[in-house]
């Protein structure tokens, strides 16, 4: 069975998961690659104190729009953009990452994402990625001079 070269890349819309978007593109165009962007989605922890009000169907098209937005304006910049798939999954996001990119060449992550400690140097997914992937990990840090 043939395997498919695949850059597997977090999206949570942060400013360090568009940069990590931007450099895996780029090493797509390289190597002939195909990009799967990646998003995962949770129930609030407060959701069961809320009733169950939303459905679960909002959170995961929240999702679906995150990435979907993040590709399109990311592959409108490129002459040439390589091959670019979408997935959106329900569960942790460093879970979701990992298991997608079991059979990846490479995992791509923004340092920090939305939450957490401003001042850290590695997110909590970021970090599991490192720590727990099957592939080479490269984190990527947002410019404060992004165009």
């Amino acid at each position: 069975m043939s395997q498919e070269n695949r850059i597997v890349v977090g999206i949570d819309g942060s400013a360090s998961s568009l940069a990590a978007l931007d450099w895996a593109l780029s090493q797509a165009e390289l190597t002939g690659a195909t990009v799967e962007a990646v998003t995962a989605w949770e129930y609030p922890a407060f959701y069961s104190w809320e009733g169950g009000a939303v459905p679960p169907r909002e959170f995961e098209n929240a999702a679906s729009v995150t990435v979907e937005d993040a590709v399109d304006n990311a592959v409108d910049r490129r002459a040439n953009p390589p091959r670019v798939r979408t997935h959106v999954a329900q569960g942790d996001s460093a879970r979701v990452l990992l298991d997608t990119a079991e059979d990846a060449e490479l995992l791509v992550v923004g340092s920090r994402g939305h939450g957490g400690f401003v001042g850290a140097l590695l997110g909590s997914v970021s970090h599991k990625c490192t720590h727990h992937a099957e592939c080479p990990v490269v984190i990527v840090h947002a410019s404060t001079e992004r165009q």
